[in-house]
Parts: structure tokens; sequence; C-alpha cells
């Protein structure tokens, strides 16, 4: 009887740490939020440069009292599927916790349904890639509940570039190289001086 009650409790608590060790699914969201992001089609976006003007808002479309859980909503940047390829570390995975679609955050506010509204400066360390905006909807537990996207299913539309920055400035390359073309003809002005004064103190 004691082992039946042993092996009875083991199953619960293997049951209960593989629940809760796999954590929410990104298929078991609803899209009840309308997201959008307005970027120039076709502009190629810089680092430290550019900016991103993002709005986002529940759907009313859906039942009244939907969004009674949602206490916060973030708006993350997001990998589009070309630039996942090849990439196991962009990778997609329906499990959240182990999601690496969206891997950048842009801000986090506490939820209100309408009239929400953020101008993100594209920051100079974001990688070089093509990219979506997606927001989240979390309850009290930091739990996402549900999701919005500017662009559809298939993360296809409303793409947009980004460029990564290395950092260096234009007038510090100009710079660098004036100090080399300097050293260079110090170098040699330095050697023509001092085979001179060989050359004068020879004949002397």
């Amino acid at each position: 009887m004691a082992e039946v009650e042993g092996f009875f409790v083991v199953s619960l608590l293997l049951s209960c740490l593989a629940s809760t060790s796999y954590g929410v699914t990104f298929s078991s969201l609803q899209k009840t939020l309308v997201v959008s992001a307005s970027h120039q089609q076709g502009k190629v976006l810089k680092g430290g440069e550019d900016n991103i003007t993002i709005t986002w808002s529940y759907n009313n479309s859906f039942p009244a009292g939907t969004d009674s859980a949602y206490k916060t909503v973030k708006v993350k940047l997001c990998y589009a599927p070309i630039s996942q390829q090849d990439r196991a570390w962009r990778k997609t995975v329906d499990n959240l916790e182990k999601d690496k679609t969206c891997q950048h955050n842009i801000v986090s506010r506490p939820y209100t349904p309408s009239n929400n509204k953020f101008t993100w400066s594209v920051e100079r360390d974001v990688p070089t890639a093509t990219y979506f905006i997606r927001a989240y909807a979390y309850n009290s537990a930091d739990e996402e509940v549900a999701f919005g996207q500017n662009t559809d299913a298939h993360k296809t539309s409303n793409l947009f570039q980004v460029e990564a920055i290395s950092g260096r400035h234009a007038s510090l390359d100009i710079t660098s190289v004036c100090f080399s073309v300097f050293a260079v003809v110090s170098l040699f002005g330095f050697f023509f001086l001092e085979k001179r004064k060989a050359k004068s103190s020879q004949q002397k």
C-alpha cells in the first residue's frame, strides 16, 4: 500500500513539474491586440538614427471582458523568417520560454485598451536583419495571455530592415587616416634629414 501511495505521489509531482516547465505556448494565445508600426516602406532603418512609431489597442470584435486579466503590455522587436534561416539562436519555438523570435524589448506599459502609442529610437546594438513588431499582453502572474503584431500570420507583410552601425564615426576614421599619413611623412622627413646630416659630415 505504501509503495502504491509513493508511486502516486511521485507521478503527481512529475506531472506538475512537466506542466509548469513547459510554460505558455504561442499557439494557445488569442490575437486580441491590434498593432501597427509606422515606418517608411522600403527604407532601411539605421541604428542610432531612425525611429519607429508603434500603436496598439484592444480588438473590440472580441467579447466584452476578454481582456479582464490583462495587466501589462510588452512590445518587442522580432526577427522575420528571412532573418531566422540557418540561425538557431533566432529560432521560433511554440513554447514561449524557449522562443527566440522576439529578443529585443521596446517598451512595457500598464494595459489600457486604447490610445497606446510609443516612438522608439532604433538602438545602436540592434543586429542587421529584417523585423516586425509584436505586443504581448500579460496577466498578474506575468504570463503571456494574448498578443498582436503588425504583420500577418506568415510574417511576410509590413516588415522592415534595420542596419546596424559599427559604432565608429566618419570623423574618427578621417582623423586616424590623417595621423597615419602624418606619421609616414614624418618618418620619411626624419630619414631625409639624417641622410643630409651624414652627407654634410662626410664632406667636412
